[in-house]
């Protein structure tokens, strides 16, 4: 079952593309930087030059929030500067990529990396959505301890006691 997002942030996802110095690759693409609110315009438009590289605005998505990952958030936040991952996958045709996800979870985004041909790479967060998944956090955080569990001497798991330590010296 799949818990719905209560905070969905609206954002467009800027694509930049150099010539690879391969004979493999013709072209090496990665996310950009992520803006906030949704654009008017279409997916794949060519928003010019910077720095040797195309820039093309690749298209909209949704930073969804969900109170099951703020630990993930507080993470994210407290490294000083935040990050977006954002993830691209390859279409087999042009455009290259489509847009999959966008996310300011942590571990969501570590565990995104994971997976196959996808294209996983870290953006600045911008500062309006900072201010969002900060609110967000102070709003529905909830610190939850830390269980130790044991394995019995049949070899399931248990919930550690935290008066058995003491008496086995732990």
């Amino acid at each position: 079952m799949t818990v719905p997002a209560l905070v969905r942030l609206p954002v467009g996802v800027v694509v930049g593309r150099r010539k690879a110095d391969s004979p493999w690759l013709d072209y090496v693409w990665r996310p950009i930087s992520v803006l906030v609110g949704e654009m008017e315009a279409a997916p794949w438009t060519a928003l010019g030059e910077d720095g040797g590289q195309s820039l093309f605005y690749a298209g909209n998505v949704e930073i969804e929030l969900h109170r099951t990952a703020t630990l993930g958030y507080r993470v994210n936040l407290a490294t000083g500067t935040p990050l977006l991952w954002v993830v691209l996958r390859p279409t087999g045709e042009e455009p290259p990529y489509s847009v999959l996800t966008v996310t300011a979870d942590a571990a969501e985004g570590e565990s995104l990396t994971e997976v196959g041909s996808d294209l996983v790479e870290t953006v600045p967060m911008p500062e309006p959505i900072r201010r969002q998944v900060e609110s967000f956090v102070a709003e529905h955080h909830i610190e939850r301890p830390f269980v130790k569990r044991q394995r019995d001497r049949g070899g399931s798991l248990r919930l550690a006691d935290p008066a058995d330590w003491e008496k086995d010296g732990k």
